[in-house]
Protein backbone atom coordinates (compact mmCIF):
# COMPACT_ATOMS: atom_id res chain seq x y z
CA UNK A 1 0.00 0.00 0.00
CA UNK A 2 1.47 3.27 -1.10
CA UNK A 3 1.04 6.64 1.35
CA UNK A 4 -1.78 7.99 -0.96
CA UNK A 5 -3.55 5.00 -0.61
CA UNK A 6 -3.69 4.57 3.04
CA UNK A 7 -6.16 7.61 2.75
CA UNK A 8 -8.61 5.18 1.83
CA UNK A 9 -8.42 2.57 4.77
CA UNK A 10 -11.52 3.67 6.79
CA UNK A 11 -12.58 6.26 4.42
CA UNK A 12 -16.52 5.65 2.98
CA UNK A 13 -16.85 5.43 -0.54
CA UNK A 14 -20.13 4.91 -2.76
CA UNK A 15 -19.25 3.12 -6.02
CA UNK A 16 -22.14 3.70 -8.64
CA UNK A 17 -22.04 0.94 -11.14
CA UNK A 18 -20.10 -1.02 -8.70
CA UNK A 19 -21.69 -5.08 -10.06
CA UNK A 20 -20.33 -3.50 -13.59
CA UNK A 21 -17.06 -4.18 -15.45
CA UNK A 22 -14.30 -1.33 -14.06
CA UNK A 23 -16.64 -0.70 -10.66
CA UNK A 24 -15.99 -4.04 -9.31
CA UNK A 25 -12.25 -4.15 -9.75
CA UNK A 26 -12.58 -0.80 -8.31
CA UNK A 27 -14.59 -1.91 -5.44
CA UNK A 28 -12.90 -4.87 -4.43
CA UNK A 29 -9.50 -2.60 -4.26
CA UNK A 30 -11.07 -0.55 -2.15
CA UNK A 31 -12.06 -3.19 0.24
CA UNK A 32 -8.44 -4.44 0.22
CA UNK A 33 -6.95 -0.64 1.50
CA UNK A 34 -9.29 -0.60 4.24
CA UNK A 35 -12.60 1.47 2.67
CA UNK A 36 -16.12 1.13 4.26
CA UNK A 37 -17.54 0.33 0.36
CA UNK A 38 -20.83 0.98 -0.13
CA UNK A 39 -22.22 -0.33 -4.14
CA UNK A 40 -25.14 0.63 -5.96
CA UNK A 41 -25.89 -1.05 -9.48
CA UNK A 42 -29.22 -1.71 -10.98
CA UNK A 43 -28.39 -4.74 -12.37
CA UNK A 44 -30.27 -4.15 -15.44
CA UNK A 45 -28.87 -7.47 -17.70
CA UNK A 46 -27.64 -5.81 -20.59
CA UNK A 47 -25.70 -2.93 -18.88
CA UNK A 48 -22.67 -5.61 -17.69
CA UNK A 49 -23.90 -5.71 -13.79
CA UNK A 50 -22.73 -9.39 -12.34
CA UNK A 51 -23.02 -10.34 -8.63
CA UNK A 52 -20.50 -13.00 -9.99
CA UNK A 53 -18.14 -9.80 -10.35
CA UNK A 54 -18.18 -9.41 -6.20
CA UNK A 55 -18.26 -12.91 -5.41
CA UNK A 56 -14.83 -12.87 -3.02
CA UNK A 57 -16.31 -9.09 -1.30
CA UNK A 58 -19.82 -9.41 -0.99
CA UNK A 59 -19.64 -10.22 2.74
CA UNK A 60 -17.58 -7.26 3.23
CA UNK A 61 -19.71 -4.35 1.02
CA UNK A 62 -23.04 -2.90 1.39
CA UNK A 63 -24.94 -3.48 -2.38
CA UNK A 64 -27.80 -1.47 -3.16
CA UNK A 65 -29.66 -2.68 -5.77
CA UNK A 66 -30.78 0.80 -7.31
CA UNK A 67 -30.94 2.87 -10.45
CA UNK A 68 -29.50 6.17 -10.55
CA UNK A 69 -32.56 7.55 -12.69
CA UNK A 70 -34.17 7.12 -9.27
CA UNK A 71 -33.30 10.72 -7.63
CA UNK A 72 -34.76 9.63 -3.88
CA UNK A 73 -32.60 6.94 -3.50
CA UNK A 74 -29.57 8.83 -4.65
CA UNK A 75 -29.94 11.53 -1.90
CA UNK A 76 -29.59 8.92 0.61
CA UNK A 77 -26.69 6.77 -0.75
CA UNK A 78 -24.59 10.23 -1.44
CA UNK A 79 -24.72 10.96 2.47
CA UNK A 80 -21.84 10.78 4.72
CA UNK A 81 -19.94 9.39 2.03
CA UNK A 82 -15.41 10.86 1.63
CA UNK A 83 -15.49 9.65 -1.99
CA UNK A 84 -17.88 8.56 -5.01
CA UNK A 85 -16.24 6.91 -7.61
CA UNK A 86 -19.22 7.53 -10.14
CA UNK A 87 -18.91 4.47 -13.28
CA UNK A 88 -22.79 3.90 -13.44
CA UNK A 89 -23.68 4.54 -17.25
CA UNK A 90 -24.60 3.14 -20.28
CA UNK A 91 -21.46 2.43 -22.96
CA UNK A 92 -22.63 1.43 -26.03
CA UNK A 93 -22.57 3.38 -28.84
CA UNK A 94 -24.93 1.58 -31.14
CA UNK A 95 -27.88 0.88 -28.54
CA UNK A 96 -27.06 4.90 -27.90
CA UNK A 97 -27.94 5.47 -31.19
CA UNK A 98 -31.01 2.72 -31.28
CA UNK A 99 -32.03 4.33 -27.93
CA UNK A 100 -31.29 7.67 -27.95
CA UNK A 101 -33.53 8.63 -24.90
CA UNK A 102 -32.45 5.68 -22.44
CA UNK A 103 -29.01 6.80 -23.07
CA UNK A 104 -29.69 10.32 -22.33
CA UNK A 105 -31.30 9.50 -19.41
CA UNK A 106 -28.69 7.53 -17.72
CA UNK A 107 -25.90 9.77 -19.21
CA UNK A 108 -27.19 13.12 -18.60
CA UNK A 109 -30.13 13.63 -16.70
CA UNK A 110 -29.16 10.79 -13.67
CA UNK A 111 -25.90 12.87 -13.93
CA UNK A 112 -27.32 16.30 -12.92
CA UNK A 113 -29.79 14.49 -10.42
CA UNK A 114 -26.91 12.94 -8.70
CA UNK A 115 -24.77 15.87 -8.32
CA UNK A 116 -27.75 17.75 -7.00
CA UNK A 117 -28.01 15.12 -4.42
CA UNK A 118 -24.39 16.02 -3.86
CA UNK A 119 -24.91 19.70 -3.63
CA UNK A 120 -27.95 18.99 -1.42
CA UNK A 121 -26.64 16.41 1.07
CA UNK A 122 -23.03 16.21 0.70
CA UNK A 123 -20.83 18.96 -0.92
CA UNK A 124 -17.89 17.94 0.03
CA UNK A 125 -17.29 14.87 -1.24
CA UNK A 126 -14.38 13.63 -3.74
CA UNK A 127 -15.95 13.01 -6.99
CA UNK A 128 -14.20 10.71 -10.07
CA UNK A 129 -16.17 10.47 -12.81
CA UNK A 130 -16.27 7.74 -15.80
CA UNK A 131 -16.05 9.16 -19.43
CA UNK A 132 -14.42 8.19 -22.40
CA UNK A 133 -11.99 9.38 -25.39
CA UNK A 134 -15.21 8.26 -27.42
CA UNK A 135 -16.55 11.69 -26.86
CA UNK A 136 -13.36 12.67 -29.11
CA UNK A 137 -14.52 11.24 -32.16
CA UNK A 138 -12.54 11.24 -35.08
CA UNK A 139 -9.06 12.19 -34.41
CA UNK A 140 -7.78 15.68 -35.79
CA UNK A 141 -4.60 14.51 -34.84
CA UNK A 142 -2.62 11.87 -32.98
CA UNK A 143 -2.09 10.88 -29.80
CA UNK A 144 -5.64 12.55 -28.74
CA UNK A 145 -4.52 15.14 -25.90
CA UNK A 146 -7.56 16.41 -23.50
CA UNK A 147 -7.21 19.61 -25.85
CA UNK A 148 -8.24 17.99 -28.86
CA UNK A 149 -11.90 19.03 -29.60
CA UNK A 150 -15.03 16.92 -28.67
CA UNK A 151 -16.54 16.00 -31.85
CA UNK A 152 -17.93 12.53 -31.37
CA UNK A 153 -19.50 10.16 -33.75
CA UNK A 154 -22.75 8.69 -31.87
CA UNK A 155 -25.38 9.65 -29.21
CA UNK A 156 -22.85 8.03 -26.59
CA UNK A 157 -20.62 10.82 -27.03
CA UNK A 158 -22.65 13.44 -26.64
CA UNK A 159 -24.23 12.59 -23.76
CA UNK A 160 -21.07 11.43 -21.70
CA UNK A 161 -19.76 15.26 -23.12
CA UNK A 162 -22.95 16.51 -21.09
CA UNK A 163 -22.17 14.36 -17.92
CA UNK A 164 -18.99 15.29 -17.94
CA UNK A 165 -19.63 18.74 -18.44
CA UNK A 166 -21.97 19.27 -15.61
CA UNK A 167 -19.16 17.77 -13.35
CA UNK A 168 -17.02 19.76 -13.98
CA UNK A 169 -19.29 22.92 -13.81
CA UNK A 170 -20.65 21.61 -10.73
CA UNK A 171 -16.78 22.48 -9.53
CA UNK A 172 -16.33 25.50 -11.21
CA UNK A 173 -19.64 26.84 -9.84
CA UNK A 174 -20.51 25.04 -6.92
CA UNK A 175 -17.29 24.01 -5.55
CA UNK A 176 -18.27 20.34 -5.69
CA UNK A 177 -14.75 18.45 -5.98
CA UNK A 178 -15.57 16.28 -8.88
CA UNK A 179 -12.77 15.92 -11.73
CA UNK A 180 -13.32 13.22 -15.09
CA UNK A 181 -11.23 10.39 -16.42
CA UNK A 182 -11.61 10.03 -19.84
CA UNK A 183 -10.64 6.12 -20.40
CA UNK A 184 -9.45 4.21 -23.80
CA UNK A 185 -10.34 0.30 -24.50
CA UNK A 186 -10.56 -0.83 -20.94
CA UNK A 187 -10.59 -4.64 -20.69
CA UNK A 188 -10.08 -7.60 -18.02
CA UNK A 189 -12.18 -9.86 -15.94
CA UNK A 190 -15.29 -9.03 -15.43
CA UNK A 191 -16.06 -7.77 -19.02
CA UNK A 192 -19.66 -8.54 -20.17
CA UNK A 193 -19.53 -11.26 -22.94
CA UNK A 194 -22.70 -12.30 -23.54
CA UNK A 195 -23.18 -10.06 -26.53
CA UNK A 196 -20.87 -7.55 -28.12
CA UNK A 197 -22.51 -4.02 -28.22
CA UNK A 198 -19.64 -3.06 -25.28
CA UNK A 199 -16.64 -3.36 -27.95
CA UNK A 200 -14.60 -5.68 -29.98
CA UNK A 201 -12.23 -7.12 -27.58
CA UNK A 202 -15.11 -8.89 -25.80
CA UNK A 203 -15.88 -10.70 -28.79
CA UNK A 204 -12.19 -11.20 -29.80
CA UNK A 205 -11.98 -12.90 -26.45
CA UNK A 206 -14.65 -15.16 -26.59
CA UNK A 207 -14.27 -16.19 -30.21
CA UNK A 208 -10.94 -16.68 -29.88
CA UNK A 209 -11.83 -19.00 -26.97
CA UNK A 210 -14.41 -20.93 -28.81
CA UNK A 211 -11.78 -21.06 -31.75
CA UNK A 212 -13.76 -19.08 -34.01
CA UNK A 213 -11.94 -16.99 -36.59
CA UNK A 214 -11.85 -13.52 -36.13
CA UNK A 215 -13.12 -10.92 -38.08
CA UNK A 216 -12.04 -6.95 -37.98
CA UNK A 217 -13.58 -4.57 -40.24
CA UNK A 218 -11.47 -2.57 -42.92
CA UNK A 219 -7.57 -3.37 -43.68
CA UNK A 220 -7.43 -3.53 -40.10
CA UNK A 221 -4.70 -1.56 -39.55
CA UNK A 222 -6.56 0.93 -37.21
CA UNK A 223 -4.24 1.90 -34.29
CA UNK A 224 -5.66 2.12 -30.47
CA UNK A 225 -4.18 1.69 -26.98
CA UNK A 226 -4.92 -0.43 -24.75
CA UNK A 227 -5.53 -0.37 -20.77
CA UNK A 228 -6.17 -3.26 -18.19
CA UNK A 229 -8.55 -2.96 -15.86
CA UNK A 230 -5.91 -2.97 -12.77
CA UNK A 231 -3.84 0.14 -14.43
CA UNK A 232 -7.76 1.75 -15.02
CA UNK A 233 -8.48 1.24 -11.28
CA UNK A 234 -5.53 2.54 -10.24
CA UNK A 235 -5.69 5.70 -12.70
CA UNK A 236 -9.47 6.47 -10.69
CA UNK A 237 -7.68 5.64 -7.27
CA UNK A 238 -4.77 8.30 -7.42
CA UNK A 239 -7.23 10.96 -9.40
CA UNK A 240 -9.63 10.90 -6.50
CA UNK A 241 -6.88 12.14 -3.85
CA UNK A 242 -5.58 15.04 -6.00
CA UNK A 243 -7.03 17.88 -5.52
CA UNK A 244 -5.57 19.74 -8.51
CA UNK A 245 -7.75 17.38 -10.33
CA UNK A 246 -10.66 18.44 -9.57
CA UNK A 247 -12.23 20.66 -12.39
CA UNK A 248 -10.19 18.82 -14.88
CA UNK A 249 -10.66 15.95 -17.12
CA UNK A 250 -8.25 13.40 -18.08
CA UNK A 251 -6.81 10.98 -20.72
CA UNK A 252 -6.26 7.46 -18.85
CA UNK A 253 -4.37 5.30 -21.96
CA UNK A 254 -2.15 2.56 -22.69
CA UNK A 255 0.88 2.00 -23.61
CA UNK A 256 1.98 1.51 -27.78
CA UNK A 257 -0.81 1.54 -29.90
CA UNK A 258 -1.89 -1.50 -31.36
CA UNK A 259 -3.52 -2.16 -35.06
CA UNK A 260 -6.89 -4.46 -34.78
CA UNK A 261 -5.69 -6.81 -36.62
CA UNK A 262 -2.49 -7.40 -34.56
CA UNK A 263 -4.85 -7.49 -31.48
CA UNK A 264 -6.86 -10.44 -33.44
CA UNK A 265 -4.00 -12.60 -34.05
CA UNK A 266 -2.64 -11.82 -30.55
CA UNK A 267 -5.89 -12.94 -29.07
CA UNK A 268 -5.94 -16.42 -31.00
CA UNK A 269 -1.97 -16.82 -30.06
CA UNK A 270 -3.11 -16.78 -26.40
CA UNK A 271 -6.38 -18.53 -27.07
CA UNK A 272 -4.33 -21.66 -28.71
CA UNK A 273 -7.61 -22.71 -29.90
CA UNK A 274 -6.68 -22.86 -33.76
CA UNK A 275 -8.98 -19.78 -34.98
CA UNK A 276 -7.74 -17.30 -37.47
CA UNK A 277 -7.97 -13.65 -37.64
CA UNK A 278 -8.85 -11.86 -41.42
CA UNK A 279 -9.96 -8.56 -42.43
CA UNK A 280 -13.16 -7.95 -43.79
CA UNK A 281 -14.90 -5.01 -45.56
CA UNK A 282 -17.16 -2.66 -42.78
CA UNK A 283 -20.79 -3.57 -42.54
CA UNK A 284 -22.65 -0.04 -43.57
CA UNK A 285 -24.12 0.93 -40.29
CA UNK A 286 -20.40 0.38 -38.14
CA UNK A 287 -18.77 2.61 -40.81
CA UNK A 288 -20.87 5.49 -40.40
CA UNK A 289 -19.71 5.79 -36.66
CA UNK A 290 -15.86 3.77 -37.36
CA UNK A 291 -13.23 6.64 -36.28
CA UNK A 292 -9.97 5.15 -37.63
CA UNK A 293 -7.12 5.11 -35.76
CA UNK A 294 -6.90 6.46 -32.35
CA UNK A 295 -4.82 5.98 -29.07
CA UNK A 296 -4.22 8.56 -26.43
CA UNK A 297 -1.88 10.71 -24.56
CA UNK A 298 -2.31 10.30 -20.66
CA UNK A 299 0.90 12.97 -19.97
CA UNK A 300 -1.27 15.35 -18.18
CA UNK A 301 -2.44 12.40 -15.37
CA UNK A 302 1.07 11.14 -15.13
CA UNK A 303 2.04 14.74 -14.23
CA UNK A 304 -0.03 15.04 -11.66
CA UNK A 305 -0.50 11.80 -10.10
CA UNK A 306 2.40 9.42 -11.25
CA UNK A 307 -0.04 7.15 -12.89
CA UNK A 308 1.27 5.08 -16.02
CA UNK A 309 -0.20 1.97 -17.37
CA UNK A 310 2.10 -1.11 -16.12
CA UNK A 311 0.05 -3.93 -17.69
CA UNK A 312 1.15 -4.51 -21.20
CA UNK A 313 -1.98 -5.72 -23.61
CA UNK A 314 0.01 -9.54 -23.88
CA UNK A 315 0.07 -10.17 -20.26
CA UNK A 316 -3.21 -8.48 -19.69
CA UNK A 317 -4.89 -10.89 -22.06
CA UNK A 318 -2.50 -13.62 -20.78
CA UNK A 319 -5.02 -12.91 -17.35
CA UNK A 320 -8.16 -12.25 -18.85
CA UNK A 321 -8.29 -15.59 -21.05
CA UNK A 322 -7.16 -17.34 -18.09
CA UNK A 323 -10.23 -16.11 -16.29
CA UNK A 324 -12.86 -16.66 -18.98
CA UNK A 325 -11.29 -20.28 -19.09
CA UNK A 326 -12.10 -20.86 -15.37
CA UNK A 327 -15.33 -18.88 -15.12
CA UNK A 328 -17.02 -18.16 -18.62
CA UNK A 329 -20.09 -19.56 -17.78
CA UNK A 330 -20.59 -17.11 -15.65
CA UNK A 331 -20.79 -14.31 -18.08
CA UNK A 332 -21.89 -16.52 -21.97
CA UNK A 333 -25.31 -15.57 -20.61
Amino acid sequence: MTAANEQYAGARVLVTGGLGFVGSHLAERLVRLGADVTIVDSLIPEYGGNLFNVRDIADEVRINLSDIRDPWSLRQLVRGQDFLFNLAGQVSHVDSMEDPQTDLEINAKAQVDLLEACRAGNPDVRIVYAASRQQYGRPQFLPVTEDHPLVPVDVNGINLIAGESYHLLYHQVHGIRATSLRLTNTYGPHLLMKHGRQGFITVFIRRALEGQPLQVFGDGSQLRDFTYVDDCVEAFLATALHDDAFGHAFNVGGQEPVSLLEVAQLCQEIAGAGGTATTVPWPPEREKIDIGSIYVSHDRLTALTGWEPRVSLREGLERTFAFYREFGEHYWT
